[in-house]
């Protein structure tokens, strides 16, 4: 069994508009804290790896944040797999592919490809946004690996089939044969099964 943490759209950096300079600067220090926070839920209870479904970055980000990010990502000392979505996408100017990540973490920056984790038996498939929209990406997609544990971990929308933002419906989802679809982008969690196959999203 794989203990694991899924998380998503933090949109770090936001802009932040409508709200009293002390509001603003509680959301500002919300947003400071929110890596550390996830990596001590990670270490506390003991997680095996942590997944990032997208726009963990809202379009321009900050050194700051940047250093936040990184240093409690390589203090959770567990695998991390991102996949960046519609405002963190893998652009020239992204932080995925500018910055330098800990050794511990996987970004998929590309299109479908995966990634084996070999202490956890797994094997993980994800693919980046390489642009505010992405057509489906599980279109005809079935994984095929030998590991024990086939995970997914995308951006995109579960709830619209007519999304631009990498739709994704119950059919896919029961033709993927993986055994957990980590999803990010809607801003409210829920999750729901298709076949074998549980595909969730966390909310922001």
């Amino acid at each position: 069994m794989i203990k694991l943490l899924h998380t998503g759209d933090w949109h770090l950096d936001a802009p932040i508009h409508g709200r009293t300079p002390t509001q603003t600067g509680l959301l500002k220090k919300a947003f400071a804290d929110l890596p550390h926070k996830v990596a001590e839920l990670c270490r506390q209870t003991g997680c095996d790896l942590l997944l990032l479904t997208g726009d963990i970055f809202d379009g321009h980000y900050t050194k700051e944040s940047y250093h936040s990010l990184h240093t409690a990502l390589e203090s959770v000392k567990i695998p991390v797999i991102v996949t960046p979505g519609n405002h963190d996408f893998v652009g020239p100017a992204s932080p995925w592919l500018t910055e330098i990540w800990p050794e511990n973490v996987h970004v998929f920056t590309g299109g479908l490809e995966s990634v084996a984790v070999e202490s956890l038996d797994c094997r993980i498939y994800g693919a980046g946004f390489t642009g505010m929209d992405c057509s489906g990406l599980l279109e005809g997609f079935r994984a095929k690996g030998e590991e024990t544990y086939q995970l997914g971990v995308f951006h995109g929308d579960p709830v619209q089939p007519r999304s631009p933002y990498c739709p994704v419906t119950k059919a896919q989802v029961l033709e993927s044969a993986l055994d957990y679809l980590a999803m990010g982008h809607i801003h409210k969690g829920g999750s729901f099964r298709s076949g074998d196959t549980l595909c969730a999203w966390p909310g922001c």
